[in-house]
């Protein structure tokens, strides 16, 4: 089947609706998907030889919520070659440890067991949301891409900006400019054009801050579809991993986010990687919960100011949750209701 064909039967199933403009970015996957279940051809001594003419892969563009993860996704789920899925940010940071550990060993080329041992393992990369802000990513990925490709891996990607705004105004840009022009020459560049923002659509009118708990389990389905799966993230040499993550949305408890030894580091990982964030079991954070109290302040900080949708389910409304004066509440507070607003996120997507 294609892809065309898988995404007809999923809108008859109801499992999703039919929008043109995901129907026209099926097309550049299926061309890739079509060049990667050809036969493949061994070289030398059983090496894996160079990969037939043709586009090393497609980068999907376009704003929050037109379904770019989900078209991914769907390509990932049928692929007929070994594929790996992954958020881009969390991909780059397996890259700079992997580095980091090559120097140390005395490697010259630090760059090359990484890509060599994910050439031997996959010949297809899945990038969910790649954006480049960090120099240290915007430096090696070029070099990065060009091992890749030349050991037969193709690259699919989302990303909310066309190549041509990758690192925009970044320190160094003229450097980084050489990575670009390889994106649009190896890949299939498509922006998915639709005028729907099918996330905030499934928000409309629902409240997203319960009292008492229960009712998000409902909203998690609404999001995940039943297809979901862990979401991994390094920091500084330590795993972050939430188990309910679907295509941007994540689901967790305060415990896993506020009751165990996170930092400022974490959330940031954490607020860039998503777009929605459920939280449950928020309880009253009285002066028994002091450092998870001011945790749960840098997260929604975090989310904040990367414009995360947050939904959550608590003891008590954001006024009556800071307890005595284990910290100053009131700014958090005053967020958390910002953040229940109608569209809260949205202008996220222009950006």
């Amino acid at each position: 089947m294609t892809l065309h064909e898988i995404y007809d039967a999923r809108v008859a199933e109801g499992r999703i609706d039919r929008d043109p403009a995901q129907e026209a970015a099926l097309e550049p996957l299926d061309r890739i998907r079509d060049k990667l279940a050809r036969p493949a051809k061994r070289g030398f001594l059983g090496l894996r030889a160079k990969p037939p003419e043709g586009p090393m892969g497609a980068y999907l563009w376009g704003g929050v919520g037109r379904g770019k993860s989900m078209l991914m996704d769907l390509f990932h789920e049928v692929s007929p070659v070994p594929s790996r899925r992954v958020h881009f940010h969390a991909f780059m940071q397996e890259v700079h440890e992997a580095m980091h550990e090559a120097r140390a060993a005395g490697t010259r080329d630090a760059l090359g067991p990484f890509a060599d041992s994910v050439i031997d393992a996959v010949q297809v990369l899945c990038f969910d949301e790649m954006q480049i802000t960090d120099i240290t990513d915007a430096m090696v990925v070029g070099r990065l891409f060009e091992k890749l490709w030349d050991g037969g891996v193709h690259v699919v990607t989302t990303s909310n900006r066309p190549p041509d705004d990758l690192y925009k105004d970044g320190l160094n840009r003229a450097l980084f400019l050489p990575f670009i022009e390889m994106v649009k020459a190896r890949m299939i560049v498509h922006e998915l054009t639709s005028p729907r923002d099918w996330r905030q659509d499934r928000l409309a009118g629902s409240p997203s801050y319960f009292v008492g708990g229960g009712a998000l389990d409902e909203v998690w389905a609404r999001f995940s579809d039943g297809a979901d799966g862990p979401l991994v993230l390094r920091v500084k040499g330590r795993e972050l991993r939430l188990d309910d993550y679907a295509a941007g949305v994540a689901r967790a408890s305060f415990a896993e986010l506020c009751g165990r030894p996170l930092g400022a580091g974490d959330y940031l990982a954490l607020a860039r990687a998503l777009r929605v964030l459920i939280l449950t079991d928020v309880p009253r954070l009285d002066r028994a919960h002091g450092n998870e109290a001011r945790r749960f302040v840098t997260l929604v900080d975090a989310l904040y100011e990367a414009k995360v949708r947050l939904i959550v389910s608590a003891e008590a409304e954001p006024e009556a949750l800071g307890g005595g004066d284990v910290f100053e509440f009131a700014r958090t507070a005053s967020r958390l209701r910002e953040m229940q607003s109608e569209g809260w996120g949205a202008e996220a997507a222009a950006e």
